[in-house]
Formats: structure tokens, sequence, C-alpha cells
């Protein structure tokens, strides 16, 4: 029984049968109403299960403030509306856990102005091919779901607010079609929005979903969904989870302050974006699985993650578009792996990446044009065999290196610029291949284009300018190289196999094995990749045979005495064991510092190969390491890179170059200092198999060893390397002349002394290198002169003179 009246004004087509009158049940004034009669309920609490099959009006009290009405029944449905009926401005409570608390089924009803407060399986039931309207709603249900939709129902739902659910806020399924505008939905314990069964359809518009125990929206089973300026934030699942032929699209949405995956996509979801933003994520922005599964990104915005992994994850052969879209302020942007992942990333930009731009693995395929790529860690890096694509028409500005290609993978790289890498503009190694056309390198710390282990990579048309290392360094014969230049030399051919040729067509050319023009030691070159197998023992020169040949090198007077003398230190130590004494324990690990082209690498190699004539080393091999080899992309993977390349270093000498690189200033959240502990730890637990040689800039490799103590304390001294005198300079040009058969005519030894006494010196200034650079120069332009003379005679193909050397910058 009410507690109050229910007033009928009855309506019919007739003046004479209008009358009013009042029933003390909700029952009994509804069986007695016509269609099209108004119901005003006083207020009160109503314990019935009301039930609606007229098209009548039923409404709380006219005057505001009279107080609430309250459909409040101990068990069942407490409102169930079968026809299209008007119901407004009603508080419906319900207590049954197996009953919705409203239900509306094969109608097409509007409700308005109802606040459902329950712990029923629903608040709102649609079902039965009903299309109701449902404005101004609260719905707040802890016991189950918010709004359920479903069999081939329908149903607009205008500024309505779930204000909590104890399973999904709004659930769609087996067909339903319901559309949301304006609509909140919050606090859920279970998806914001779910979407299962084909046929099933959503259209949300304008909503906001948040503060949700799960994922903000979740589509399965061949459901789809289409979300337009709609916000999902503070989700303690992903944002939106897309699975089993799922179909979604947002347009002008916003995914925010989820703490998983943004979107998490697998078994063949489709997702399109147009214009929708996705910040403040702590995994995967997007998270792409499964062949068939597939995501298209147009203008959108993925930036801001709060954790450490990738922005974008395509893998196990998903494949995702990027079409005019912003990656920033992210650990990684775009990681594809596996054999049928593939990427296609158009007219976009990826910048202040703190790791890889863009990672390619395990036989997984890009395709990148015209995109921007700054401020990271890795432009780009192929891994490994299997993996490639192209790179078209980018740009890589401000990174560390800016691509890489190791371990047999092959991408083509077309048209593209790099500039201002801090290490190597390309680096190339482990079988890596590639192939670079019309590629151009500017503004490199390190290398232009840096390949070594002998891969086959093919550079055709690529330039190189204003690199701190020289613009073409290839450790060994292997690259194919046609048509390139360097703003250091005219142009840039094949390296030459061991045995120097008569003549010198290899401008702007270094390798490992020739660092210095008088440093061609016997010993093994650098080491092999990583994972392969160190080097067999050999039998070892002498030492005085090793030492003379570092004596011949080029100035480097104080370098010289300094390895002399810690090799009598050694050599005395090892003769008072045998003795029977006591011997100093002598730490070998050394400090190079100096500027680029000094010689560091090739007295790193000479001194390994001292070590081993001592049998101090069993190998006495050199390999050299940068940071790119000893960091990884992630928590835990720097660990096993660094020690894998102490591994291949076992038995001989491990040389870092520019290990400053590995504690930058602005350190943040880089994995150098995990590589920097690892080391530490390997140095003192071999200290007797592996000799460790940090090298690099003087001033950079002071700052690294005062901020890095535990560092420090493990090398015995540092060793110095000046900058050559104009004279050194000189002398490494004339045995580059008499090693290819040239001689430099009378007054030539005069201009190239004044020559490099005349030349600028800046911090790239490349000492020994900038000698060779310049002794190639001379003979290109010897070449270009004498090719004009019909029948040259001996003097004329030998001898070099003033005129053929390059101008200064």
């Amino acid at each position: 029984m009410a507690q109050g009246s229910v007033q009928v004004t009855h309506t019919g087509t007739s003046r004479w049968r209008r009358r009013t009158g009042d029933y003390p049940t909700l029952g009994a004034a509804l069986e007695a109403a016509s269609e099209g009669d108004v119901l005003t309920l006083a207020p009160g609490t109503y314990r019935e299960n009301v039930v609606v099959e007229t098209a009548v009006t039923l409404r709380g009290p006219e005057r505001s403030g009279a107080g609430s009405v309250r459909i409040a029944p101990d068990n069942g449905v407490p409102l169930t509306v079968r026809a299209g009926a008007r119901i407004a401005d009603l508080q419906i409570e319900g207590q049954d856990a197996a009953a919705p608390a409203v239900l509306v089924e094969d109608c097409a009803a509007e409700l308005a102005g109802l606040r459902v407060v329950t712990r029923s399986a629903a608040g709102v039931e649609v079902r039965a091919g009903a299309r109701p309207v449902i404005r101004g709603c609260t719905i707040d249900n802890p016991g189950g779901l918010g709004i359920s939709v479903s069999g081939a129902a329908a149903g607009l739902f205008q500024e309505c607010e779930v204000v909590a659910a104890g399973q999904s806020g709004v659930a769609a399924s087996a067909g339903a079609t319901p559309r949301l505008e304006r609509c909140r939905i919050h606090h859920t314990s279970g998806s914001g929005i779910s979407l299962t069964g084909a046929e099933t359809s959503l259209e949300a518009h304008g909503c906001e979903i948040y503060e949700i125990k799960g994922s903000g929206v979740s589509a399965t089973a061949r459901a789809q969904g289409q979300l337009t300026e709609c916000q999902i934030h503070r989700t303690t699942g992903d944002g939106l989870t897309l699975d089993a032929d799922a179909v979604l699209t947002l347009t002008d949405c916003e995914l925010h302050d989820v703490p998983e995956n943004a979107v998490d996509l697998r078994s063949r979801a489709i997702l399109t974006l147009t214009r929708t933003a996705v910040r403040r994520f702590g995994r995967n922005g997007l998270s792409v699985w499964d062949p068939g599964t597939r995501v298209d990104a147009h203008h959108c915005e993925i930036q801001d993650s709060t954790g450490d992994y990738p922005a974008i994850w395509i893998s196990d052969g998903a494949s995702a578009v990027l079409d005019s879209c912003r990656v920033r302020e992210v650990p990684d942007a775009l990681f594809v792996l596996d054999r049928g992942s593939r990427a296609d990333v158009v007219d976009s930009d990826l910048s202040q990446i703190r790791g890889t731009a863009v990672s390619v693995s395990d036989g997984a395929a890009v395709q990148l044009d015209d995109c921007r790529i700054r401020e990271a860690g890795t432009g780009a890096w192929f891994r490994d065999h299997g993996s490639g694509g192209v790179l078209a028409g980018c740009v890589v500005d401000a990174v560390a290196t800016g691509i890489i290609v190791t371990k047999g993978a092959d991408p083509a790289v077309e048209r593209c610029t790099i500039t201002g890498a801090e290490e190597a503009g390309v680096y190339v190694s482990a079988e890596g291949r590639g192939t670079f056309e019309g590629t151009r390198v500017t503004g490199a710390r390190g290398f232009g284009f840096h390949v070594i282990d002998g891969c086959r990579t093919v550079l055709r048309r690529c330039r190189t300018e204003r690199c701190g290392r020289g613009g073409f360094e290839f450790a060994e014969p292997g690259p194919i190289v046609e048509d390139c230049d360097s703003d250091e030399s005219a142009a840039v051919t094949e390296p030459l196999a061991a045995a120097p040729a008569p003549a010198v067509s290899t401008a702007g050319l270094l390798t490992a094995t020739a660092a210095l023009p008088a440093a061609r030691p016997a010993s093994p070159p650098a080491a092999a990749p990583a994972g392969e197998a160190r080097p067999e023992p050999q039998e070892a020169r002498p030492a005085a045979e090793v030492l003379g040949q570092l004596d011949a090198l080029v100035g480097l007077e104080s370098v010289k005495r300094e390895v002399r003398a810690l090799t009598a230190m050694i050599e005395v130590g090892r003769r008072r064991q045998r003795a029977g004494l006591k011997a100093a324990s002598a730490r070998r690990h050394l400090v190079f510092t100096g500027s680029p082209g000094t010689g560091k690498t090739t007295v790193g190699r000479l001194y390994g190969e001292i070590l081993h004539s001592l049998g101090v080393l069993e190998h006495g091999h050199l390999v050299e390491v940068s940071r790119v080899d000893l960091v990884g992309e992630h928590i835990g993977s720097t660990a096993l890179r660094t020690q894998a390349a102490f591994d291949k270093a076992r038995g001989g000498v491990l040389f870092i170059d520019e290990a400053y690189a590995l504690s930058p200033e602005d350190s943040g959240r880089d994995f150098g200092r995990e590589a920097i502990d690892t080391l530490v730890k390997l140095m003192e637990d071999h200290r007797d198999e592996v000799v460790v040689i940090a090298a690099g800039y003087t001033e950079e490799m002071e700052r690294f060893l005062a901020v890095n103590p535990g560092v420090a304390s493990r090398f015995s001294r540092t060793i110095t390397f000046g900058d050559y005198a104009a004279e050194d300079l000189l002398r490494i040009v004339e045995q580059q002349a008499e090693e290819h058969e040239y001689h430099l005519a009378d007054g030539t030894e005069e201009a190239v002394l004044k020559h490099f006494a005349t030349m600028e010196r800046g911090p790239s200034f490349g000492n020994g290198r900038t000698a060779r650079q310049t002794f190639e120069a001379m003979v290109e332009r010897h070449a270009g002169r004498v090719a004009q003379v019909e029948d040259p005679s001996t003097d004329d193909l030998t001898l070099l003179y003033s005129e053929d050397l390059p101008a200064l910058p």
C-alpha cells in the first residue's frame, strides 16, 4: 500500500469522458487508466511491483519540493514497462539480486529523471526488441550491472549517469544496438562499457567513462562500437580491450590516466582511431596482437607514458597504420615483433623518446614514409634475421644513434636524413645488411656510416657532412658502395682488402685495423660479434716485437712511456712470482683519454697483444664496444647485453669507446647505470681474465670518473693521448705516401706542414684520421690532374705537389 494516493487524470477523446480520480494504490490506478492518461503520484513509498502495460504518463508530483516518490517492493522487479508510456521523476529501489530494478521490454517508452538506487541484477534492463528513450536518469547499483541492453533491443540514453555498478556500467549483448549521448559512467567494478556478440553495436557521443575497476570499454565476439568525443580515464585495467573479431571506432576521443594498456587488441579485433589522444598510460599506448588484428590511427596523439614499455606494440602477426600521428615523451615509440607483424607509418612525428623510436625484430616489417624522429636514444633499430621494411623520406634528428641494423636484418632506407647523432648516424654489425639509397648523415659526433664485421650493407648515393669521427667507417671488406661522398673528400668506394692497392680511392674511409699508419698488428682484428665464439689461442709474438711496433707509431711519446712502464711492472711482478717472492698486485685496467684519431684503439690492441705475450691474457684480442652494445631497451636487458660483451672479451681486452656515454649528465631513467654496475662486478669477479679499457674525450672522461668512484677505483691509471703536432701529421702523410708508392715533390713537405699548422682544431678535429684524409684527397686531386696527361711518366704517376692539397674549410 502507498503512503499517499494516486491521482489519475483521464483524457479520453470525448469531452464528457474527461474526469479525475484518486486511487489508493498504483496497481488500482493503472488498472483504471486508459491510453494517454496521466498518473501523478503523491510523495511517499510504494511497496508495489509496478507493471505499466498501457501508454500512460506516470510521474511524481508536479509541485517542486513536495517530496520524493519511491517505488520499493521487497523483491522482484520494482518497475516493468511494456508500453509506449512516459515515466518521469521517480526513485526506483530494488532488493532482488536476480532481477533488474527497471525492466523495459518490447516497447518504445520514455523514461526521464528517474533515480535508480538499488542492489539488483541490473539498474535498468532493456530487452526483447524494446527501443526506449531514457533521459536524465541516474543509476546507482553496486550489486550488478548499471544498464543492460540485450536481445535485439536498442534505446537512446541521453544525459544519464551510472554513479556505481558492481559489474559493467553499460552492457550491450546479443544483437543490442543502444546509443548513448552525453552520459557519464563511473565507479564500476567491471568495464565501463561492455559489448558482446555478433550484431551487437553501440554508439556513444560525448560520454565520459572514469574511475573504473577494469577496462574502460571492452568488446568481444564480433561486437561493434563507435565512440565520438568521449573520454576514458582513471581505470584500473586497460582503457580499451578488444577481442575475438570485435570492431571499434573512436573519433575525437581521449584516453588518459590508464595504469595498464591504453588500448589492447587481440584475436582479429579491428580498431580505428581518428583525432584521438592517448596520454599517461602505464604499459603500452597501443598493444596489438595476433594475425588479422589491426589498428588504424589517423591524426592521433600518443604521449606521456608513465611506465617503461613501448608506446605502440605490434606482435604475433598483427598490423598497424599510423597516419599523421604524434608519439612523444615515451620510453620507446614503436616496437614491431614477429613474422607477419607490420606497421605502416605516414607523415608522423616520433619525438622525446627515451629509448628506441622504431624497433623491428623477429621477422617483422615496417614502412615509414615522410616521418620525423627526434630526440631519441635510437632512431630505428632493425634487430635480427628476416626483420626489415622501408624508411623513405624520413628525418632522424638529435638521437644517440640514427639507424642500427644487426643480426641479419635487411631494411631499405631511401632518401632519409640523419642529423645531430651523438654517436653514429648509421651503425651496422653482426651480419646486418640493409640498403641505403640517397641517405644523408650530417653532424654526427661519431661516424656517419659505421659498418663492422664485414656486413654486406649496400650504400648508394649516400653523403656525410661534418661527422666527428669521419664520414664512412668500414672495419673490414664487405659493404658495397656506389656514388657516395663526404664533405671530407670527393667520393667513397668499397673498403680495400687487407693488402693495400697501389692507389687509394677510399676517401673518408677508415679501417679498425689501421687506426694509425704504422700499426698493422699481426694479432686478430676486432673480435667476432656477440654470440660467436672467442678466438682460438694463437702463438704470441715476443713482447719486444710488439713494443717495437708501438715505438714505430708516430708521436705519442708519453703514451709509449706509460705503456712501457706498465709492461715493465707486470713483467717484473711475474718474475718475482716465479722466484717465490711477493709481487705487487697490478691492476691492469686503463683509462684512455684524448681526442678522436689519436690512436687509442690501436694502442689498446697492442696492449692486449703485449699482455698475451707475457702470459697475462689467454688470447690478447680486442673487443671494441660502445654504449649501444651495452645498454638495453628495458629493465634487465642491459645486464644481459653487458654480460655478453664481457664474455666476448674473455682472455682479451674489452675496449669501451666513449665510455662517458654510459653516465650522461641528464641521466633520468637511463639504463647506463645498470651497465656500469654490471661492469664493475664483472671486472672484480674476473679480474684475471679480462682487461677493460675505458676511452673517450678528456673532459667527459674526467667527469665520468668523478661521478662514478666505484668505476674509477677499478682502473690503475689514466693515459692521456695528446693531439698530434703538425710535424706528426706530416709524418703520417709521408708514411701513407710511402705505403702506397707515392712521393712528395720538392717543396710539398713545407706546404703540407703549413697546411696542418694553419688548420682549425675544433672538438671534432680528427688528428691521425685528418692526416689520412688529407693524403687521400691529395691522391684524388693528383688522379684528376694526371688523367689529362696522354703519356705520363713515372714521376707524373708518383709525385704529389702542393697544388694537390685540399683547400682548408
